[in-house]
Parts: C-alpha cells; sequence; structure tokens
C-alpha cells in the first residue's frame, strides 16, 4: 500500500483543521477516504460478529413503544446464527476493534496523521439494512464516521453536557432532542463526516450500508491516578510516613490543619522530580494501553520466511490494533507499548520502533544490523505487520 493523502478537503491543511475544526465543529469531507470502498460487504462484518473472539453488540429497535417496554434492546457477542434470525425491520450490528481483524484496514488510520497516535482509539463498524439506526446520541469523544458501503443520512444537532436528559429505562443513552438542526446530509461510500466530542448524532441508513467509525480517544483523571497508585507502589520512600507538626487539640480530633499539611507534602512531592517521573510513566502507560485482548495471528511465518520476504521488498509497519508509542527526555528515549515501558533496546532497535511508532514503513536496507530474531519477536508480540509485495 501506497502512502495515503491526509483525509481533508483538498484546500485544507492539518494545521487549519486543528486550530478551527479539532474539539470545536464538524467538517464534511466529500471522499476523505476512498480507499474504504468495497474493502467490506455486509455479509463480511455479519460473519465477522459471529466470531467467538469478536466485541460485538447487535441492537434492535421495536416498531412501537409499550407502555411495559424499552424500545430497544441490546446483546452482547458472542453470537450464533439464531441471533440473527426473526429480526425487527430495525436493527444494527456493531463490531469493535476491527484493526485486529484487518491489519490492511488498520493502516488507513494513516489517513489521519495529523491525530497523535496515542489518542487513537479504535475502528468499529456498524452494519445496518435501510432505516437501521443506534437513535440519537452524542460519544465523548473525537470521531470520523467514514461510509464504506451504501449509504447513511446523518443530522448533527447541538452540543450536550451533564445535564442532557437521556430517555428514560432505554439499554443505551439515547434522547429526543437534538435541538436546531445544523447538517443534515447523505453520505456516499468514500465520505467522511468529523464529528467532536458532545456534539448530538443520528444516522440512519438509507439501504444496506457500512459505516466505519475512527474513534479518537483520551486518558481520563481516574485511569491516570490508578496508574499513578501502581507504579508508587515499587518506590519505598513513599512508604515512609511523614512529618506532621503537632499543636494541643481534642484527642478524638482530626483538625484541617492536619489534613492541609498531608495535602502540601502531596502536592511537594508530585512537583519534585520524583513525582513527575510518576506522572510521565503514568499518562505513557495509560495511553498505549489496548482496549481489547490480543488476538493470536493464525499464522505467523518464521524467521526464515520473515527476512526472505523482506529480501523480496516486503515492508515492515506498525500494527495499529497495537499501541506503540515513544517519549523523549533528557535521559535519551523510552518505548511503550500496549501498557508497558520496554528498557532493553538498543539505538539502533530503538531508533526503527520510533519510526515504526511515526507511521514509517521499514524495507530490509533499514533493519541491517538487528537481529532476525529481535524483528520475529516484534512480530509475534504483534507490534508491527509484514506488508507482502503482492
Amino acid at each position: 500500500m501506497t502512502p495515503l493523502p491526509l483525509c481533508l478537503p483538498d484546500s485544507m491543511t492539518a494545521e487549519q483543521f486543528l486550530k478551527e475544526y479539532w474539539q470545536k465543529k464538524p467538517l464534511l469531507i466529500k471522499q476523505g477516504l476512498p480507499q474504504l470502498i468495497e474493502m467490506f460487504e455486509p455479509d463480511d462484518i455479519l460473519e465477522l460478529a459471529l466470531e467467538e473472539d469478536a466485541a460485538a453488540r447487535l441492537l434492535t429497535q421495536a416498531p412501537t413503544k409499550q407502555a411495559s417496554k424499552p424500545q430497544w434492546q441490546i446483546k452482547k457477542s458472542p453470537f450464533t446464527e439464531a441471533d440473527f434470525e426473526n429480526l425487527p425491520a430495525q436493527w444494527t450490528v456493531l463490531v469493535q476493534n476491527l484493526e485486529q481483524w484487518s491489519p490492511e484496514l488498520g493502516q488507513l488510520w494513516q489517513a489521519f496523521g495529523y491525530i497523535p497516535q496515542w489518542q487513537r482509539d479504535d475502528i468499529m463498524v456498524s452494519y445496518a439494512p435501510k432505516g437501521g439506526s443506534v437513535g440519537k446520541h452524542y460519544d465523548d469523544y473525537d470521531v470520523f464516521l467514514a461510509q464504506g458501503y451504501g449509504s447513511r443520512r446523518w443530522q448533527l444537532g447541538k452540543f450536550c453536557d451533564e445535564q442532557t436528559e437521556f430517555v428514560a429505562d432505554e439499554p443505551i443513552r439515547i434522547f429526543d432532542d437534538m435541538g436546531d438542526i445544523i447538517f443534515d446530509e447523505i453520505l456516499q461510500a468514500g465520505d467522511v463526516l468529523y464529528v467532536p466530542p458532545k456534539l448530538s448524532h443520528f444516522g440512519v441508513a438509507q439501504d444496506d450500508c457500512l459505516t466505519f467509525s475512527f474513534g479518537c480517544r483520551r486518558p481520563n483523571l481516574m485511569q491516570i491516578i490508578d496508574s499513578m497508585a501502581d507504579i508508587a507502589t515499587n518506590d519505598s520512600h513513599l512508604f515512609i510516613p511523614m512529618l506532621l507538626p503537632q499543636t494541643a487539640q481534642a484527642s478524638g480530633e482530626l483538625q484541617a490543619y492536619s489534613i492541609e499539611s498531608i495535602k502540601d507534602q502531596l502536592l511537594q512531592m508530585l512537583q519534585s522530580e520524583r513525582g513527575s517521573n510518576i506522572i510521565h510513566q503514568a499518562v505513557c502507560e495509560v495511553v498505549s494501553k489496548r482496549q481489547y485482548d490480543v488476538l493470536v495471528p493464525e499464522h505467523t511465518p518464521d524467521t526464515d520466511e520473515l527476512m526472505q520476504a523482506l529480501t523480496e521488498g516486503a515492508t515492515l509497519q506498525a500494527d495499529y490494533s497495537n499501541r506503540l508509542i515513544y517519549t523523549q527526555h533528557p535521559d535519551g528515549v523510552t518505548i511503550y507499548v500496549n501498557g508497558q515501558r520496554l528498557d532493553d533496546f538498543d539505538d539502533k532497535a530503538t531508533n526503527l520502533l520510533m519510526r515504526l511508532a511515526n507511521g514509517e514503513r521499514l524495507q530490509i536496507e533499514d533493519v541491517r544490523g538487528v537481529e532476525p530474531d529481535e524483528l520475529m519477536e516484534w512480530l509475534e508480540n504483534g507490534w508491527i505487520w509484514l506488508e507482502d509485495t503482492e
């Protein structure tokens, strides 16, 4: 696969998009991802949803809402073929983490190269027959809605917040009031719609259609705090009891002064070099963690086959179903993969992993000087993907 052009209108730069649209307002990108057209058909997704390890959901919508029964029903995988029999007219199947099942699809993340890799979540596909939908809703993350097959009508409305009222007693977060409609268009295969966080949107299949959601994510504070606690447990210095000033007081009282003193020492630690290192590592581990379990590939070439393929023109690329990132600091570069800090790479290997994380393709000339067994380990761990010339 040749390098992909960025998924942006021809007249727009990445800097302009990030300044004017990112997390601010939606953008329609006509034919922004033509590579997606007919990459999959509906039957491909239905077959994938039946896979034992697939992360999938089936949403069905009753034609009318009965007083004692919710309008929507949801079932999570694993599925059997019986789950797709006798369905109502309006239904949708959603499959997460498509990169895990199709490295070729994962490579389309390159078209969104203006978004840092650590903010990419996963690619979800939504299949629905005519009239299918998942209701009026909003997401807490940025998403690029790419039409891959058929067509879908999208309406965008108001920005939502914590006070937005959802329909009661439904298994999914939907609401009725989208406010003034600011966008109402039908996307054809290859079209892409960027939707910022908390913007209400509503998509309805116009025919058998596949919509691929390229979702972006950022950590929440609770994830960072949890990771900091895990890392801090390995620092014996933090287990030393604090020294606290004492004043005369009732024996049963915990004074606000004591709590403030403890808080001050905690903040001092966080602002120290020790605290900075803990925060740094916590953030890196959180943003590089996988959301889904690793699937073991059916076939992995052995070391000789790998080197032979590279000799014949194959390339190595980052596997976008994994999380490969790096950080630079005064002492050098640290590599993080799938939530783990890895420190045992020499300069050559570190440089190659940085290039892979940045989306580069490596050829046989690039990997000379690296032990074939080390490359093989990267491949077996799922960090990289071998793209043949065929």
